[in-house]
């Protein structure tokens, strides 16, 4: 796994010429269908092996992973929206505990999956590495109960537009657009009803959120919108793209607006991890992941956020995200004092004197 460069990025830009003149929607072709990311990715390597805090030890304590629950949001405009709770062994209901929200919450919770967050979870609780948390894994909605609604009919034009089912387009309307509908979906809706059964803790800098491509930018977002909810973020291969650019008359801003509201907007107080791979997405729709990322880490640095850039070879999956998350837990709760309910978080030193990322084209004939 590449880590920070202290003078150049590596980069492999991975869109053929011939791609231009493609129809925006790939063909899937069976070829297509087993590249790693999809279609639009770079030629993958092997997937990391998962170890240390990724898999289940003996003797370590297994918190509970409730059953599938669905939620109905008025924000959604009656949106189905199923969810589970993972409460840590040693949840005392008597002390509020950490909250961090999973995007795309399903692909978490398998144990053998390639991003088990459970067994890392109840690793690093365990070995004290991590504070205490109530995990909310949340998937997309579905929207087909409402017809007729406001949302549903955005959905359903952005479905017959792209040629996407409605859950895909539920999908990019919760997590893509560039705006606090989502964050207050969180806010108003889900962790209230999470905070029926459970003590939860309210201030920022207890509560953590996550999720990967457009759960990435999902995350991002939330916290950008709403740092007094969320202090911490990790994204992995996030979509940081034009994905919802002016898909509706009131979306001005897309996700490549980002870097650019990073360096004009005000200082957020937020703590970021980004995860990326040189072989993620050129996207002949919405532009490039790897250079998203790119831009998201370099406006991270040069306005002075506490973040880290972790950038490989992988494509769009959440592999190199899976592997290194426990790493990533550590550093995202490094410090974490539970007598606090607030930190200014300040760029690392050792990053500080770090130059900005550079690119090198290398798969090009000089």
């Amino acid at each position: 796994m590449s880590t920070f460069l202290a003078s150049s990025l590596l980069l492999t830009l991975m869109l053929p010429l011939s791609m231009a003149a493609q129809p925006p929607i790939a063909p899937q072709t069976t070829t297509a269908a087993q590249q790693p990311g999809g279609p639009n990715s770079g030629p993958a390597p092997a997937p990391p092996v998962l170890t240390g805090d990724a898999v289940q030890h003996p003797g370590v304590p297994v918190g509970k992973l409730s059953e599938k629950l669905t939620l109905r949001s008025q924000i959604y405009d009656g949106m189905l929206s199923d969810y589970w709770i993972y409460v840590p062994a040693q949840y005392d209901p008597q002390k509020p505990a950490a909250v961090m929200v999973f995007q795309d919450g399903a692909g978490y919770i398998n144990r053998h999956g390639d991003h088990p967050a459970l067994n890392v979870l109840d690793n690093l609780i365990s070995k004290g590495k991590i504070p205490i948390m109530i995990a909310i894994f949340t998937d997309p909605g579905d929207i087909s109960g409402s017809p007729g609604t406001p949302t549903y009919k955005v959905v359903e034009a952005r479905a017959k537009k792209w040629s996407y089912t409605m859950k895909t387009a539920m999908r990019g309307t919760e997590y893509d657009v560039v705006s606090d509908r989502y964050p207050r979906f969180l806010h108003d809706e889900l962790i209230p009803e999470v905070a029926k059964q459970y003590n939860l803790r309210s201030d920022a800098y207890s509560r953590a959120i996550t999720g990967l491509s457009s759960g990435g930018i999902c995350a991002f977002n939330a916290g950008w919108q709403r740092p007094d909810d969320f202090s911490r973020i990790i994204t992995w291969i996030g979509s940081f793209t034009a994905i919802q650019w002016h898909e509706t008359p009131e979306q001005l801003d897309g996700g490549q607006d980002f870097p650019a509201k990073i360096l004009r907007e005000e200082h957020r107080n937020i703590r970021v991890w980004l995860q990326d791979g040189n072989n993620d997405q050129e996207n002949p729709q919405y532009g490039s992941w790897p250079m998203g990322n790119i831009s998201m880490a370099n406006a991270l640095k040069l306005k002075g956020y506490d973040f880290h850039f972790s950038f490989g070879k992988g494509p769009h999956t959440a592999a190199e995200g899976g592997a290194e998350f426990a790493q990533e837990m550590i550093w995202l709760w490094r410090s974490y004092d539970p007598a606090k309910t607030s930190e200014t978080f300040v760029q690392d030193p050792d990053e500080a004197v770090k130059p900005p990322f550079r690119v090198t084209v290398f798969n090009r004939e000089p």
